[in-house]
């Protein structure tokens, strides 16, 4: 006995439940409703981890990805059910019923004369910009037609660029990284917290400012060099809302501040300082700073009391307490304790927002995919039209996705239609 056929049919079956689960499976993953509510949950665990104090750990969770999977695998099943339908209606469109959704006018024609006014009124829809599919034989035919039919597929493109930038949202929220720094002119610092093989750092070159009579920035020019492995990649001139961007990294200047330049010596002349000092602090609610000399036993409190008459009050503070207070203007030398201070002069330092988001290039594409796919569905909206034999002429019935003026355009093509019925009687 010959079991192949047996054996043949056998496998068929399970190919055929295979492909019946898997489409039932596909459907059920592009079920809008299943989408809404995923997109809703994943809104809902980012403010979550936004808005609850410490509620980072939400977004570090293993079920944040697989939430952000599903949410990716909803929207391409999604596409994925309806895509053949509508590739199906556009290559070969369907003919229209009459129904609600649709307006219909007569045309009349000679009937002797079918065949060359068939396609006549076929030519007609097809320079009117129709796709058109004939069917049927004489007496029984009909011509349907679409226009712009691939813009459905815009709105599938809108549905994805949701996705993407729900998606480049979570993304960014889940690992972005964020790091502030502070610079003086010519000091260089990591873009990014330490790590091995990471060496991406900015370097400030200069800062430059203008303010009007109140006081107010007009100008806040910041010169940068971005380095990599320590060789200088890029100069770069950061300003208000123009950051710069290096290796995936934005960088803004996020404050500036004064900032001076000590010279601390024993009195028998050892150096002890001889570097800026950024008043990136507050002491008695006016910018200051700490400088600790741990070898004389002092730490100096840096004030600037008065920023008009460039006035700095330095008081040297040992484990006793406050040992000796005395201001200085640039050039000014005086003993504090048992040090030797000079003031050099004032400086301006930079404090840097360097911000990585992953998903910045996502929340782009998205944002870019949604307006391109709106206005095509706005500016091309899709129409569909077919002509049915009638014993007096044709009937044309058409039907679109967005109508301002749907009897007006009925009228235009149908008079069209008369003109070759006209010129072919």
């Amino acid at each position: 006995m010959d079991r192949s056929p047996a054996i043949a049919a056998n496998r068929g079956g399970r190919a055929d439940r295979l492909a019946r689960s898997s489409e039932r499976l596909l459907r059920a993953l592009g079920d809008p409703r299943l989408g809404l509510g995923l997109l809703v949950a994943a809104a809902l665990w980012n403010a979550a981890g936004a808005a609850l104090p410490g509620g980072g750990w939400l977004l570090d969770t293993p079920a944040y990805p697989v939430l952000l999977a599903a949410v990716l695998l909803s929207g391409l099943a999604s596409v994925a059910t309806r895509a053949p339908a509508v590739w199906r209606e556009w290559r070969q469109p369907a003919p229209l019923a009459l129904s609600d959704e649709t307006v219909g006018i007569e045309v009349a024609a000679a009937s002797e004369r079918e065949g060359p006014l068939r396609t006549a009124a076929v030519d007609t829809l097809r320079r009117a910009g129709y796709r058109v599919v004939e069917r049927g034989q004489a007496g029984r035919w009909s011509a349907a037609g679409i226009r712009h039919g691939w813009v459905r597929f815009a709105g599938l493109g809108s549905h994805l660029a949701l996705i993407v930038l729900v998606l480049g949202a979570a993304l960014g929220t889940a690992f972005s990284t964020e790091t502030t720094f502070s610079l003086l002119p010519g000091e260089q610092a990591l873009l990014d917290a330490p790590r091995p093989g990471f060496t991406d750092a900015l370097r400030l070159d200069r800062f430059d400012a203008a303010f009007a009579t109140d006081g107010r920035p007009t100008r806040l020019d910041t010169s940068v060099t971005f380095l990599h492995g320590g060789e200088p990649v890029s100069e770069q001139l950061i300003q208000v809302n123009r950051p710069g961007e290096f290796d995936g990294y934005l960088v803004h200047g996020w404050t500036y501040g004064p900032a001076v330049r000590l010279r601390v010596t024993t009195l028998g002349g050892t150096p002890l300082l001889d570097a800026p000092v950024a008043l990136d602090g507050t002491i008695d609610g006016r910018p200051g700073a700490t400088a600790d000399l741990p070898t004389a036993g002092l730490s100096l409190g840096l004030l600037l009391v008065d920023p008009s008459a460039n006035s700095l009050e330095v008081r040297a503070a040992s484990d006793a307490g406050l040992v000796d207070v005395v201001r200085l203007r640039p050039g000014d030398s005086r003993r504090v304790g048992s040090v030797e201070v000079r003031l050099d002069g004032f400086e301006a330092y930079v404090t840097f927002l360097s911000r990585h988001d992953p998903g910045m290039g996502l929340l782009f594409a998205g944002g870019a995919a949604l307006v391109v796919s709106v206005a095509v569905a706005l500016w091309l909206p899709r129409r569909r039209a077919t002509l049915l034999a009638r014993r007096e002429g044709m009937l044309l019935l058409l039907r679109g996705d967005r109508f301002d003026r749907p009897r007006q355009e009925l009228e235009a093509l149908a008079g069209q239609l008369r003109a070759t019925a006209q010129a072919n009687g």
